[in-house]
């Protein structure tokens, strides 16, 4: 990571003044998160401004602030106007003047990639879902042989990509980026800023309809990364869906297929879940037919690991250091699927990160594998645009399938209950709250010893909370 004499020179362009050889230990935006010697880039928001909190981004040890105008508590903070620098000392903490933030820190980001190591190579993710799980694997994978960089977290926005781009080591010999967007033009810069030489699209769906408008736009959106790919590069693309793999129409450089069609470069047979004890399939590559049996939860994930391969295959990996990169993931939190005991004896599969129609059907998928009552606790899909109503009720009718008991949060999700109920499903059966706390209130009082209760619903609605209330520690359990 920089140091903060080298954040000067990225973003003026000019050898720094003496001083600022500490380095930058963290970057971050929300002032929340600084620690002692990191950054803040104070951007203005949809809902607040990142100017409002640089004061208690300074208390709490920031040793550089990036920001478009200065705050009250900036006397004793060294001021660099970065249009016009004239200061003969670094002396932290920091502030860095520019006319836009935002624009300031991709820059510094692009500029820091620009000198890492030539032998870097940097695979970019995108895709409506499943580009975390894709990373995970894919940096598990690449980490097997070469020293590997991976976007923290969710750090994959214009803003977050930056960031997070800004702690890569320059030796890095590898570097797996996540990719998203919920505009135009994203991508592109994004691409702009990393220089992939290989991109990965897991998938096109109506994730984000609400603010891109159609399916044709979200397809558009995603194939920047294609398109971006200098003509050495590679897509790895997921061939089992139709608008990914129309993406090889815009492609400048090889295209690489993966699916459960043996129409693609490489594909999957023969899968088997085993509920939480993980899944196990073929992979199909040119004459090569390997078994493999991963610790990853529900059928959806072969798609992932499927991801995952063809980087490995393509940067040269052999198939044992392939799926034995895999194997030692057992202990991750599964992948953004955390399983933990609940009260009264139940199992809760904690899968709140987010939520989209594909992702929530998915989860239920795997809630269909596991043995016991089957609970599925389901809140509103934000930003679905003019696809909320159908997403729902999709959500709804396979709920009706799997599911012995629905609990549907929100005002959105009474379309699951509605679907649910048309589909079939008993009306005792179907339970509708208004919110998280009237969930966890109702559940306390049904759940039994083997239930299996999966919570799944966008971010917005929270239902992180009905977990965190009705998880039973260890100590609870009377574990030592």
């Amino acid at each position: 990571m920089p140091t903060i004499a080298e954040v000067y020179q990225g973003l003026t362009g000019m050898p720094p003044p003496h001083g600022g050889e500490a380095p930058v230990l963290d970057w971050v935006a929300d002032s929340r998160l600084v620690r002692e010697g990191a950054a803040f880039v104070a951007v203005p928001g949809e809902r607040t401004d990142g100017h409002l909190f640089i004061g208690e981004a300074l208390a709490n040890g920031a040793a550089v602030v990036i920001a478009e105008r200065l705050p009250a508590e900036a006397e004793a903070a060294t001021i660099v106007k970065v249009a016009a620098p004239q200061v003969e000392a670094l002396v932290p903490p920091v502030i860095f003047l520019v006319d836009d933030s935002m624009r300031a820190v991709q820059d510094l980001a692009a500029w820091w990639r620009s000198r890492a190591t030539p032998s870097l190579r940097v695979v970019g993710i995108t895709g409506s879902v499943g580009k975390t799980t894709v990373k995970e694997l894919t940096a598990a994978v690449l980490a097997q042989r070469f020293r590997t960089f991976k976007s923290r977290g969710n750090y994959n926005s214009d803003i977050g990509l930056p960031l997070t781009l800004l702690t890569m080591p320059l030796d890095a010999e590898r570097a797996v980026l996540e990719m998203a967007m919920t505009r135009r033009g994203e991508i592109a810069r994004l691409a702009e800023i990393a220089r992939p030489q290989v991109g990965i699209v897991t998938n096109v769906e109506p994730v984000h309809l609400e603010r891109l408008g159609s399916i044709e736009a979200i397809a558009a959106a995603k194939a920047e990364l294609v398109e971006a790919l200098p003509p050495d590069g590679i897509a790895i693309l997921n061939g089992d869906n139709e608008w990914v793999r129309a993406m090889r129409e815009t492609a400048h450089c090889r295209v690489f297929t993966y699916g459960l069609s043996p129409d693609n470069d490489l594909w999957a047979s023969d899968i088997v879940s085993y509920g939480l004890e993980g899944i196990s399939f073929r992979f199909h590559y040119g004459d090569e037919t390997i078994f493999a049996r991963l610790p990853l939860l529900g059928r959806h994930s072969v798609h992932g690991a499927l991801a995952a391969a063809s980087v490995g295959l393509l940067e040269g990996q052999p198939w044992p250091e392939i799926i034995g990169a895999w194997r030692k993931l057992a202990q991750m939190e599964r992948l953004r699927i955390v399983v933990v005991p609940g009260v009264n004896g139940a199992t809760l599969i904690d899968d709140t990160y987010n939520a989209s129609p594909p992702s929530v059907l998915a989860a239920l998928n795997l809630l269909a594998d596991l043995n016991g009552r089957k609970v599925a606790v389901l809140g509103d899909m934000l930003e679905l645009g003019t696809y909320e109503q159908k997403g729902h009720e999709l959500v709804g009718i396979r709920a009706a399938e799997v599911a012995d008991l629905l609990v549907t949060v929100g005002p959105r999700a009474h379309l699951i209950a509605g679907a649910a109920r048309a589909a079939g499903m008993a009306p005792d059966r179907v339970i509708e709250v208004e919110d998280s706390h009237e969930a966890i209130a109702r559940l306390r009082k049904m759940l039994q010893p083997g239930d299996m209760v999966l919570v799944k619903a966008s971010r917005g609605m929270r239902l992180d909370e009905v977990v965190n209330a009705l998880a039973v520690s260890p100590q609870e359990r009377g574990e030592h």
